[in-house]
């Protein structure tokens, strides 16, 4: 597939994004706004068990599966080692999101610790995890029969993983399952884009935020779920290529989707927008979509890299964010470096890396 840029520069621009996720940041508490959730540190701090080091720690393991560098597995292994101590099964999506590595972790090094702590808490998961009355996995424990687009990236990736590496057909099935459920339940029949969640006792949509990062979750998380797959269910393949063609309508001029995405008025949102374009890439790769919608990605990256700065850093990603009362909430939110957007930009240029890798 014929790509138009310098995937030297890219190349270059992935360094420098890994490079400042694994940099003590320390200093950076100033960043963080009342807004927002653990205010000290919180958006590049990695030594926590948590969702934010988790989606950052998933595209590091996708770093080394690129590039092959001792360093960058070394990096896991260490990662590992000094916080598995703090993982707990807890009934919350978000504590989950570390294990997405540990599959693929013990494939690269052989070491039965990563399959053993995996099956263990994916047979906890499959057992105890809370699901709404519709069956779909219940984003966090204090959020009553709440469906939200993040739970797909936060435990799905990980049991689709699980699946892959055990063979045991518990965890594959599932994450079919919950990744139909989640869009059935969140795509507007309207748009085909996604609201952010959904609430089964209310039968609503709540504020009805269609919201970047949630599209994101779920545009990018689908095919990390599928490639683990024999075949696309045709479901699931139809909402993605309805999802992804109602995505492409609000898409900037400069490649990039506001926080809000048929807000235009709302500030543009990095992660999000790395997210869609990452997941359009990976789609292609699999098949789910024809190479058509290379473009659209491509812009994406040229909008990206006019915000990464010189110490590697990703700006205009937005906090931590839960369903919000009112739209207008989500353009209140700061902006400031964080792991999932280093994250999710660091993967987009890594699919695109193996586009221009292969000719």
């Amino acid at each position: 597939m014929r790509v138009t840029k310098d995937i030297s520069g890219l190349k270059e621009a992935a360094e420098r994004i890994y490079q400042f996720m694994i940099a003590d940041h320390s200093g950076l508490s100033e960043q963080v706004s009342g807004v927002n959730v653990d205010s000290e540190a919180w958006g590049t701090n990695i030594d926590v068990w948590n969702w934010n080091p988790g989606v950052g720690l998933t595209a590091i393991s996708a770093y080394y599966d690129l590039c092959k560098r001792q360093d960058v597995l070394d990096y896991l292994i260490s990662w590992i080692d000094r916080n598995k101590h703090q993982a707990s099964k807890f009934q919350h999506v978000n504590s989950m999101v570390p294990f997405t590595i540990f599959p693929d972790m013990y494939r690269w090094t052989g070491n039965q610790e990563y399959r053993d702590i995996a099956e263990d808490y994916g047979d906890w998961i499959i057992k105890n995890l809370i699901r709404t009355s519709v069956g779909a996995i219940q984003h966090g424990h204090d959020l009553e029969e709440e469906i939200w687009a993040d739970t797909i990236f936060m435990v799905v990736i990980f049991l689709a993983r699980l699946g892959r590496l055990t063979g045991e057909t518990c965890y594959t099935e599932e994450a079919v399952q919950q990744l139909l459920l989640h869009l059935q339940y969140l795509q507007d029949p309207e748009t085909g884009v996604l609201f952010h969640g959904y609430n089964c006792k209310e039968k609503s949509h709540k504020s009805g935020g269609r919201w970047a990062r949630g599209n994101a979750w779920i545009t990018i998380g689908a095919p990390m779920v599928l490639c683990e797959m024999d075949a696309v269910p045709a479901e699931i393949g139809e909402r993605y290529r309805r999802l992804v063609d109602g995505l492409l309508t609000y898409q900037a001029d400069n490649g990039l989707w506001h926080t809000i995405m048929d807000r235009p008025d709302f500030y543009q949102e990095s992660s999000g927008s790395a997210g869609i374009a990452c997941g359009i890439m990976k789609a292609i790769r699999q098949g789910i979509l024809p190479s058509t919608y290379l473009p659209a990605a491509e812009k994406s990256i040229d909008g990206l890299l006019q915000r990464l700065t010189p110490e590697g850093a990703i700006t205009g990603v937005s906090g931590g964010t839960p369903i919000m009362k009112v739209i207008e909430d989500y353009n209140d939110l700061a902006c400031y470096p964080t792991l999932y957007g280093q994250g999710m930009t660091l993967m987009l240029l890594i699919e695109y890396i193996k586009f221009g890798d292969e000719g």
